[in-house]
Formats: C-alpha cells, sequence, structure tokens
C-alpha cells in the first residue's frame, strides 16, 4: 500500500480508535479549558536550549526563559527583561539596565550577575556569540540591576544577536546553572519566562508539563513574536509526543489534543474537512530543506565528494516526498538564504538547479577516493520531514555509487549523536537532515548552519576562508546593495565548496481546535495569547 494511501485509511479507521494511542485522563470541564493540550513536532528527548539547536528544545525553551531582548514579527529586536540600554558614541560600551520585578521560578529576583553568567555560557556555542566574545574586553556587572558589555570594535548588531529567534536563543538563567560547562547539558531547570517546566511531570517520549508562572510580570506592549508582553491565558501546556502522523491526526479530531504544531500535508484535507478544526500555514517564511555532510572524515572532507552530492540531488524528489504535488508549497532552490526575501541569492548556484548528472557524480565520488565503505546516515524516524528525506537520500547515494549504513533512529539521538565528532565507525556519522526555519535563513547574522568557521562551525564542521570572507563582508555593508554583494558572493562560494546541500524551500501547516484563539504564524508557536474556551 502506498504511503499516503495508508495514512489515509489509518486515521479514518483510527478517529474512533485513536484512544489505542494515547489515553486521556478525564477532567472537569474548566480544568480542560485551562489545560491547552499540544502535539510538538519530536520528542523533548533533551532540555537545554545552549547545548544543541534542534528546534523542539528552542520552542519549549521559549515557555521557560526569557531573553533581555525578542525580535519582533518584522525581525527588529525591541527590549524584553531590559529596561534601557545606553552605548557609547564609539559603539564600544554598550551599559544595560534591567527592568524590575523580574523573577526566576524558585521566586529569586534575576540579578546583573545572572545575566553575565548566560551571555558568557551562551557566547561559547552561538555563531553572533562567538563574534561578540572575540571583541569582548570585558562583561561585568555593575550591581544588581546593571550590567556592562565593553568590545575592542563596535558590533552593530548587538542587540539582534541578544533578541534573535534562532538557537541556541540568549536565554537567561541562575548563575548556578549559567555555570554549566557549555558542552555539558544542564540538569536543572528554572527560569524566569511566562511558563514554569514541571520536572516531575516530565516523560521522554510521552509528555512535557508547563504550568503558568504567577510571579512572571508581562510587559504592557501589544505581544509581536519574542516580543511584547507574554501574557499568558490558560493554566497549564501539556506536550503529547505523538510521532504517528495518523494517531495525532485522530486524537485532534476527536479533541483528545488541542493544537498540532506540524501535520503532514497527506493529512490536511481530511483536517479541513473537520469543521472543528483550522488549518493554515504556519509560518509564511517557510523552511530550508538541508542534507548535512560530516567534513571531518572521507569521503566528504573531500569537496569533489561534497560537490558529487550537489550535482546529483534533486529537490524535487525531496519536496514531493515530503510535501507531495501542490507547488504552491515548495521551490526548487538555486542558493542558501530564503526564496523571496531581499537578499535571496542563486549566484554561483548553477549545481543546485542545473540539470541532475547521477554520471558525473559517480566519477566525482571515484576520484574523491571513495572506497566503497558504508556511509552512515542518521534518519530520524519519529520526525516527518527528516524520514522523508531520509528515504530519498538513501535512494541518492546508491544510485551514486556509495554504500549505505542507515540508521532509522529518533530526533532526540539525531539531536545527540551529531554532535560527535569521532569517525562514523567510532559513533559519528557521515550525513544528518534536518531543516531551518526562513526566518533564520534571510541573512548570514543568524544562520548558524551557513557558518564555515571549522572546529567552531555548526555540526559538520566546515571550513571555508572564503564562505567566512563573505560573511564578514555583510556585516561591513554599509547599505542594501553592498549587503546583495556580499550575499551573492557567499552563495557562489558555499555552493563550490558543498558546505551542505538544500534539499529545498517548503511550507507547512500547523492545525488547532477552532475553541482555541490567539494561533498566530511565525517561525515557532508562541503560547502566549493563546486561550481556550
Amino acid at each position: 500500500m502506498e504511503r499516503r494511501t495508508f495514512l489515509k485509511a489509518a486515521v479514518i479507521g483510527g478517529v474512533a480508535a485513536s484512544a489505542g494511542g494515547v489515553a486521556m485522563p478525564a477532567l472537569s470541564q474548566g480544568a480542560a479549558a485551562r489545560t491547552l493540550r499540544f502535539v510538538p513536532q519530536a520528542n523533548l528527548a533533551n532540555f537545554d536550549p545552549i547545548w544543541g539547536t534542534q528546534y523542539v528544545v528552542r520552542n519549549a525553551s521559549l515557555l521557560v526563559w526569557d531573553t533581555l531582548y525578542g525580535v519582533d514579527a518584522n525581525i527588529v529586536p525591541q527590549r524584553q527583561m531590559v529596561e534601557s540600554e545606553e552605548v557609547s558614541a564609539d559603539g564600544l560600551t554598550w551599559v544595560f539596565r534591567l527592568r524590575p520585578g523580574l523573577k526566576f521560578h524558585d521566586n529569586t529576583p534575576v540579578l546583573a550577575k545572572d545575566v553575565v553568567a548566560s551571555l558568557t555560557r551562551w557566547a561559547v556555542r552561538d555563531p553572533m556569540g562567538q563574534m561578540i566574545r572575540s571583541l569582548q574586553n570585558e562583561l561585568v556587572a555593575v550591581n544588581d540591576t546593571t550590567f556592562r558589555w565593553s568590545l575592542k570594535a563596535p558590533y552593530p548588531k548587538l542587540l539582534l544577536a541578544l533578541g534573535k529567534n534562532n538557537a541556541p536563543c540568549a536565554f537567561i538563567m541562575p548563575e548556578r546553572i549559567a555555570r554549566t560547562d557549555p558542552f555539558q547539558q544542564i540538569t536543572e531547570y528554572v527560569g524566569s519566562g511566562p511558563f514554569r517546566f514541571v520536572r516531575e511531570e516530565w516523560v521522554p517520549g510521552a509528555k512535557a508539563v508547563f504550568a503558568k508562572f504567577d510571579g512572571y510580570v508581562p510587559r504592557d506592549e501589544a505581544p509581536s513574536w519574542l516580543a511584547g508582553g507574554k501574557r499568558v491565558m490558560v493554566d497549564r501546556v501539556e506536550w503529547m509526543i505523538m510521532p504517528d502522523p495518523a494517531t495525532a491526526s485522530a486524537a485532534l479530531q476527536n479533541g483528545e489534543v488541542d493544537w498540532w504544531e506540524n501535520p503532514i500535508a497527506d493529512l490536511v484535507p481530511m483536517l479541513r474537512a473537520n469543521r472543528n478544526i483550522e488549518v493554515d500555514i504556519a509560518d509564511p517564511l517557510g523552511n530550508v530543506g538541508s542534507f548535512r555532510m560530516n567534513h571531518l572524515h572521507p569521503p566528504f572532507n573531500d569537496p569533489r565528494a561534497r560537490r558529487a552530492v550537489l550535482m546529483a540531488l534533486d529537490q524535487e524528489d525531496y519536496m514531493r516526498a515530503l510535501v507531495g504535488d501542490d507547488e504552491r508549497l515548495w521551490k526548487v532552490m538555486g542558493g542558501f538564504f530564503t526564496p523571496n526575501t531581499p537578499l535571496y541569492s542563486e549566484a554561483g548556484g548553477e549545481i543546485l538547479k542545473g540539470r541532475r548528472d547521477i554520471d558525473g557524480a559517480r566519477r566525482l565520488v571515484r576520484e574523491a577516493g571513495y572506497d566503497g565503505q558504508p556511509i552512515t546516515i542518521l534518519v530520524a524516524q519519529d520526525q516527518p520531514i527528516t524520514k522523508a528525506f531520509g528515504d530519498v537520500s538513501a535512494d541518492l547515494l546508491k544510485r551514486i555509487g556509495m554504500t549505505v549504513d542507515f540508521v532509522a533512529t529518533d530526533w532526540g539521538t539525531v539531536g545527540a549523536r551529531r554532535a560527535v565528532k569521532s569517525p562514523p565507525s567510532q559513533g559519528g556519522w557521515h550525513i544528518f537532515h534536518t531543516w531551518h526555519a526562513g526566518a533564520d535563513c534571510i541573512n548570514p547574522a543568524p544562520y548558524t548552519a551557513l557558518r564555515a568557521n571549522g572546529e567552531n562551525a555548526w555540526f559538520g564542521w566546515p571550513k571555508s576562508d572564503a564562505v567566512e570572507a563573505a560573511r564578514d563582508a555583510w556585516f561591513a555593508a554599509e547599505d542594501l546593495p553592498a549587503e546583495r554583494a556580499a550575499v551573492d558572493k557567499m552563495n557562489a562560494a558555499a555552493a563550490d565548496f558543498g558546505l551542505f546541500a538544500p534539499t529545498g524551500f517548503f511550507l507547512s501547516y500547523q492545525a488547532w481546535r477552532k475553541n482555541i484563539s490567539g494561533v498566530v504564524k511565525a517561525p515557532a508557536p508562541f503560547f502566549w495569547g493563546v486561550s481556550k474556551t
């Protein structure tokens, strides 16, 4: 039976039978109205928003930890935990004052020393933080409510770094937690955000619970993405882990859950036919799919092997496998940046969109010295995006003459294993799939995946002086034409180097029951302002 036919049949037969998937406790009508049940994109297997970059962790962290600034829907950073900031005329000294009344979930006040420790840990792992760190003279607490950041050279995008939505976000934690080695995971989850994490109810693979934090004081402004007043309208948010799309669809239709983060396209027509359910595009900026290669180990330490993938990979195959045949929902990319945004470029991107050349790819693979070793590809089966991509890639690798070691696993394991630099035969990897929110790919500043600074780069650890030089030129650009010129060079350099292979641009859906209001289109599910009747 075809995959799409099976899914539809499973849902039709499973709407009434979905109780076999997840048993829901009986609640009074009042308690039910105060509890929002949400099906996230994947299991919350770990919970450290600085240690890794998985969106599921970032999304949960947005409930628990707050940031000094937050980008609004125009991706402009606005004050969040900060009351005021002053910058010296030469741009070298920033002084920040925290707004009054900030408290952590253990009812201790948020102090400047907590901010200093949090930013110190964040800056080790975040690409923009690394840039600031390289320019830093000192980051110190002046008193309990004020901290000072002095630099050796101006960094005009400092507020964007502190308020951006891509992981790792500059979340503020108590000093004792923030002192954890940034390459080790935290074990205590105390924040100052609008929800507190109910650790005793956390069952990885099944459920995560967040309770309203009564000590949180929202800002007065209207909410807009990560900015403004984060007003909580429910008492609890329960994340119900349902990796099987048919089970999630049936639970949503039955009212067992309220909101599904990413329903697959195959099931959208059925959901739309239900008069109690609303379906919409989750984020107009969409997503950029990614075929990520490990630059440390053969064969992908040789650019010829990486270029072989780029010249053979057909983005249309990936998009149809994931999104289906509705071409309004996806497009082939000749570049790495978000399509239909000011800096989108296809300069030097012919290898991404030109005629697919399997024979040429096979030749390059041989020239790279590939000797038939198994290519370890990590494929999360509990994440529809990566599962669809992995099936296509396994076939592609075989067609260009490679032996495939297909590791079917879960998204949490992928998140841990992709950080391993050991050879694939010793617990490492050659390839994994992921995707990047379009909001993270509109320019080089938040685009973690497009760094090419070697050991400090994102997973795969690519090193390209040409890519990094073009990135530096973008940061130094004084107007939009200069920014575009720099991005053209960056796009061409990344394609020539084979930094990673885009698998296409795609839009995704979200679905919720009509008694839920306040759901917005955004690169993450925002729970403030969401209510249930």
